[in-house]
C-alpha cells in the first residue's frame, strides 16, 4: 500500500500532524467556502460546519486511515472506506471534489506547519491523501452504479411524494413517501437510511440522512426528530406535508441486518430506535425464529418513538424479548427499568451479532459493555448520527 520510504517518513510526522490537525482543518474549510461557496450552501451540513463535528470528522478519518496504512501495511481498512463512501455517495461527493479538497488541505497544512512541511514530508503525507482519495473514489463509483438501478450514476436525486405524515412523538415526525413518477420504491437492507434534500427559506439546498423505519403500501417510511437548532428537521416539520414533493437519494448505508439464523442484538438510544425498528419489522415480516434482544434507552415514555411497535413486534416474533430503560420514568406508566441502558443486567446470546444506533456517548457505553460480556469486536456493528468521530473504534 503505502511506499517504504513514505511510510517512514509518516510515522515519524504521524504526531505532529496529528497534534496540528485540529488547527489545520479549521483553515481547509475556510479556504474551500471561500473559494467554493455553494458546498457549504448546497453540500456540506451547515449545522455541523458551526459546531465543528464536520471537522473534527475530516481530522479524524484522515488520521486513522494513515494509522491503519501503518499497523497493517498490507491490508487496506475497507469498514472504514466503506462507511465514508456511503456518506459522500449519499450526499452527492463526486470525484472532481477530491482535487479541490486536496488543493485547500494541503495548503492549509504548510499554513500550519510551515517549513516542518518539507518537499519529502508532502510528498509523504500526498502519497497518503490519494491513496484513500483513489480508494474511496474506487468503492464510491461502484456504489452510485448499484444503487442507479439503471439511471443515471451522476444524479441519484429522484422526486418523492409525501403519501402521510404521522406525529410519533411531540419531536419525532415519521413521513411516508412514493416516488412521483409512480415507479416502484428502491430496494433497500433493513438498517440503511435516505438522504433527504431540502430548499430552506434562503434558498439553500441542505442534505440530511434519515435512516428508513420501513416500508408500507409501496411508500418508503422514514422519521424525522427535530433538534434544537436543527434548521432541516425544523422546516421539513413545519412545512412538510402530505401531497408535497421532496428529493429522496437512494436507500444508502453500510450497516445493514445480515441474514442468517443466528442471535441478534439491537441497541439504540432516542431517534436511534428507527433502523432497529425497520430489522424488526423486516425479521416479523419474514417469520424469523432467530434470538431476538431489543434494547432501547430514552429520556420517557412520552419520548420513545416506536414505543408501541416495539411493544407489537415483539410480540409477533417467537424468540424476541425487549428491554427498556428509562432515565426519567413517567410515574402513569410501569417503567421496565430505570437510568441509562446497562447491559449486565440483560442476558446478551452467545455468538449474538449486535447493531447499536445512537448518540457517541451511548455507543461508546454499549459498545464496552458488549466487549465486557464476551461479544467480539467485528460483531460489533453501529450507526452513528452526524459525521462519525469514532473511526477506528
Amino acid at each position: 500500500m503505502l511506499s517504504a520510504k513514505s511510510a517512514e517518513v509518516v510515522e515519524a510526522t504521524l504526531p505532529v500532524v496529528g497534534a496540528a490537525i485540529g488547527d489545520i482543518t479549521p483553515i481547509f474549510y475556510d479556504r474551500l467556502f471561500a473559494a467554493h461557496p455553494e458546498l457549504l450552501r448546497d453540500l456540506f451540513n451547515r449545522g455541523n460546519q458551526a459546531n465543528g463535528t464536520q471537522r473534527e470528522a475530516l481530522a479524524g478519518s484522515i488520521a486513522a486511515f494513515a494509522t491503519a496504512l501503518l499497523a497493517h501495511p498490507d491490508q487496506r481498512p475497507d469498514a472504514m472506506l466503506a462507511r465514508i463512501a456511503h456518506k459522500h455517495v449519499s450526499v452527492g461527493i463526486g470525484d472532481d471534489q477530491y482535487k479541490v479538497v486536496h488543493e485547500h488541505l494541503f495548503a492549509a497544512i504548510v499554513e500550519v506547519l510551515g517549513e516542518a512541511v518539507t518537499p519529502e514530508v508532502a510528498a509523504a503525507w500526498d502519497e497518503v491523501y490519494w491513496l484513500m482519495a483513489n480508494a474511496l473514489i474506487a468503492v464510491e463509483d461502484r456504489l452510485r452504479a448499484e444503487v442507479a438501478a439503471g439511471g443515471d450514476p451522476a444524479d441519484l436525486w429522484r422526486p418523492y411524494t409525501v403519501v402521510a405524515r404521522h406525529q410519533e412523538t411531540e419531536a419525532v415526525t415519521t413521513y411516508l413517501v412514493r416516488p412521483a413518477d409512480g415507479g416502484p420504491v428502491p430496494a433497500f437492507r433493513p438498517g440503511q437510511y435516505v438522504s433527504v434534500r431540502t430548499e430552506l427559506t434562503d434558498g439553500a439546498h441542505q442534505i440530511r440522512q434519515y435512516s428508513l423505519s420501513g416500508s408500507a403500501d409501496g411508500a418508503l417510511r422514514f422519521s424525522v426528530k427535530r433538534e434544537d437548532g436543527g434548521e432541516v428537521s425544523s422546516h421539513l416539520h413545519d412545512h412538510l406535508k402530505a401531497g408535497d414533493t421532496i428529493e429522496l437519494a437512494p436507500p444508502l448505508g453500510d450497516i445493514a441486518l445480515a441474514d442468517g439464523d443466528g442471535p441478534v442484538l439491537l441497541a439504540s438510544a432516542g431517534i436511534g430506535n428507527t433502523p432497529m425498528t425497520a430489522m424488526l419489522d423486516h425479521l416479523a415480516a419474514t417469520g424469523s425464529t432467530r434470538r431476538i434482544v431489543s434494547v432501547h434507552g430514552d429520556r420517557d415514555q412520552l419520548s420513545h418513538a416506536f414505543r408501541a411497535d416495539l411493544a407489537r413486534l415483539t410480540t409477533a416474533l417467537p424468540n424476541a424479548t425487549s428491554h427498556v430503560f428509562y432515565e426519567q420514568p413517567l410515574g402513569e406508566w410501569p417503567a421496565e427499568r430505570t437510568g441509562r441502558v446497562d447491559l449486565s443486567t440483560v442476558e446478551v446470546p452467545a455468538g449474538a451479532t449486535a447493531y447499536l444506533c445512537g448518540p457517541l456517548p451511548f455507543l461508546r457505553a454499549v459498545r464496552e459493555q458488549l466487549l465486557t460480556a464476551g461479544v467480539p469486536a467485528a460483531d460489533i456493528h453501529y450507526e452513528v448520527f452526524g459525521p462519525d468521530l469514532w473511526l477506528g473504534a
